[in-house]
C-alpha cells in the first residue's frame, strides 16, 4: 500500500539517535536545547520550545496567551480537531471562521465580517488560530491587519508549514503572528516520532512556555523569592504539563532539519509532476497563491462534485493506493455538535469536504509509484463514472413513466 505520507529516515538520522542512546542524558540534555536553536534560526525567530506535539504546543502558547474561561478563541473547520481543542483545553469557548475555496485556508473577507459583528455584541475573540493548510500560508498579512483593528492574538497553526514561504519569507518569523506552531508528526515535513514546537519573537510569552511544558516548575531565583535558596531547590509556580520532548526525539529532528531542503524540493517536485499529470482529468488540482510557497504536507483534489467519493475511495485502496481525507469539518465532529454546532455552518468547508480527496506525497515517493497512483485514479474515476451513468440510465425509464 502507498500511504498518503511517510516519515523519510536515513542512516543519519539512525546514527544520530543511536549517539543520544548511547550518552548519559535521553531527556533533558543538551539535544533540545539545541534542536530549538536550529529551528529558531531557521524560520528567523527569536526562540524555540519543543515539546511532545504540536497539540502540546498549542495548548501552552494559548495558556501563554492567557486565554481562559469566559474567553473566545476562532479557527478554520478545515483543520484537525487539535487547532480547536487547544481552546476548549483552556476553557474558552471555540468558534470558526469559514474558508476561502480556493486556499482552504481562513478566509479573511468572512473574518473581517464575523469580526464587525462581534465587536457589536461585545464577544471578539482573544485569539485567533489560522492554520496553514496542506502548507500552504494562510493571508497573513491582512488577518494580522485586523488583529491589530480588533485586538486579538494570534496563534498560526504551521503543523503542515515547516520550510514554507510568505511573501518570500520564512513562516514562523513572527512578523505576523505572537506564536508559531509546527508538528513533528511521521507524515509531516519532518519528524521527531512525535513532537512539536512553538516559535516566537516574545521572550516573556517563551519564559511561560517552558515553564508551562514542565509542571509550571521554575529555578530562577527572581521568581523564588519567598522560598529557601538552597542549591536543588525548585518552585512550582503555576499549574503545568509534562509536555517535554526527550533529547532521543530531538537528535531526529535535528538530523532531519539538515534535510529539510532536499525534502521540500523533493515534495515541490513531486506536486509539479502532479500538476501535469493530472491536467486532461476530470479533477481540480490545488490553487496556490503565488504569495507563498507551499512545503506540500499534501497535495489535495477536488473530485467532480456527482461522483461516489467513497467508490472513488475503495477503488484506490483496492488498487494499492492509500489515499485519504483532509479534514472533516471539525464543527460537524459529535463534540462540537453536542456544543451547538450544525452541518450548514460553514458552507465553504462543507462543501470542500464532500469532494476532497488527497493523494500520497512524501519524500520517498517513486516515479513508478506516483505514476501508479495517476494510473489508479484515472481507472477509479472511469468506474466511478460508469457507475453513474449506469445509475442515470436505470433512473431515466421511472422518470419517464411519472
Amino acid at each position: 500500500m502507498i500511504p498518503y505520507g511517510r516519515q523519510s529516515i536515513d542512516e543519519t538520522d539512525i546514527a544520530a539517535v543511536a549517539e543520544v542512546l548511547r550518552s548519559s542524558h535521553l531527556t533533558q540534555g543538551q539535544m533540545v536545547p539545541r534542536f530549538e536553536q536550529a529551528m529558531a534560526r531557521r524560520v528567523g525567530a527569536a526562540h524555540g520550545v519543543a515539546v511532545n506535539s504540536a497539540t502540546s504546543a498549542l495548548h501552552i502558547a494559548c495558556l501563554a496567551l492567557e486565554l481562559g474561561p469566559g474567553d473566545l478563541l476562532w479557527t478554520v473547520p478545515n483543520t484537525f480537531v487539535a487547532s480547536a481543542n487547544a481552546g476548549r483545553y483552556c476553557g474558552a469557548n471555540v468558534d470558526f471562521v469559514d474558508i476561502d475555496e480556493r486556499s482552504y485556508n481562513m478566509d479573511p473577507e468572512k473574518l473581517e465580517a464575523k469580526l464587525n459583528v462581534a465587536a457589536k455584541c461585545g464577544r471578539l475573540p482573544k485569539v485567533v488560530i489560522p492554520v496553514h493548510f496542506a502548507g500552504q500560508a494562510c493571508a497573513m498579512r491582512r488577518i494580522h491587519a485586523l488583529s491589530q483593528k480588533f485586538g486579538f492574538r494570534i496563534v498560526e497553526d504551521a503543523s503542515h508549514a515547516v520550510g514554507a514561504d510568505y511573501e518570500g519569507r520564512p513562516i514562523g518569523d513572527g512578523r505576523y503572528a505572537d506564536i508559531t506552531i509546527f508538528s513533528f508528526h511521521p507524515v509531516k515535513i519532518i519528524t521527531t516520532g512525535e513532537g512539536g514546537m512553538a516559535l516566537t519573537q516574545d521572550a516573556e510569552l517563551v519564559e511561560r512556555m517552558r515553564r508551562l511544558r514542565s509542571h509550571g516548575v521554575t529555578r530562577d531565583p527572581d521568581l523564588m523569592e519567598d522560598m529557601a535558596q538552597e542549591p536543588w531547590s525548585y518552585a512550582q509556580i503555576e499549574l503545568g504539563f509534562n509536555y517535554r520532548m526527550t533529547d532521543i526525539q530531538a537528535a531526529l529532528g535535528l538530523s532531519q532539519l539538515s534535510r529539510l531542503d532536499k525534502m521540500l524540493e523533493r515534495r515541490r517536485g513531486l506536486a509539479a509532476r502532479y500538476d501535469r499529470l493530472l491536467a486532461d482529468i476530470p479533477v481540480t488540482r490545488p490553487w496556490q497563491d503565488p504569495l507563498t510557497t507551499s512545503s506540500w504536507h499534501l497535495y489535495v483534489i477536488g473530485l467532480p462534485a456527482d461522483l461516489d467519493r467513497r467508490a472513488v475511495f475503495e477503488a484506490m485502496h483496492a488498487q494499492g493506493v492509500g489515499v485519504q481525507v483532509h479534514y472533516i469539518p471539525v464543527h460537524t465532529q459529535p463534540y462540537y455538535q453536542a456544543l451547538g454546532f450544525r452541518g450548514g455552518d460553514y458552507p465553504s468547508s462543507e462543501r470542500y469536504y464532500a469532494r476532497s480527496f488527497s493523494l500520497p506525497v512524501f519524500p520517498d515517493l517513486t516515479r513508478e509509484e506516483q505514476d501508479h497512483v495517476v494510473d489508479a485514479l484515472k481507472r477509479s474515476l472511469e468506474g466511478a463514472i460508469t457507475k453513474a451513468k449506469h445509475a442515470e440510465l436505470m433512473l431515466n425509464p421511472l422518470i419517464q413513466a411519472r
